[in-house]
């Protein structure tokens, strides 16, 4: 291997052990508990992106299986008359 691809590893290969280094002081330093109305914002954030997710899927495979899809086809053998 040349040393571009090698940086490249190393580089995201360090970004990755800082964000677990920052997920685990993170979760490990002692502090509050969340509030109710966080937990409320939580929740209905996690519901409205599964809407969200599930819909749009649902619209792909809509779309996919009706053949919305596919690419228009043009005659060009008919002329008006």
């Amino acid at each position: 291997m040349r040393a571009g691809p090698i940086a490249i590893i190393v580089a995201l290969l360090l970004i990755l052990a800082a964000a677990f280094a920052y997920a685990y002081s993170g979760l490990t330093i002692p502090g509050e508990p969340m509030p109710r109305e966080g937990w409320i914002a939580l929740a209905l954030g996690v519901v409205f992106s599964l809407i969200v997710g599930i819909g749009l899927m649902t619209l792909l495979f809509y779309s996919s299986r009706r053949g919305y899809d596919e690419p228009s086809h043009f005659n060009t053998d008919e002329r008006p008359d």
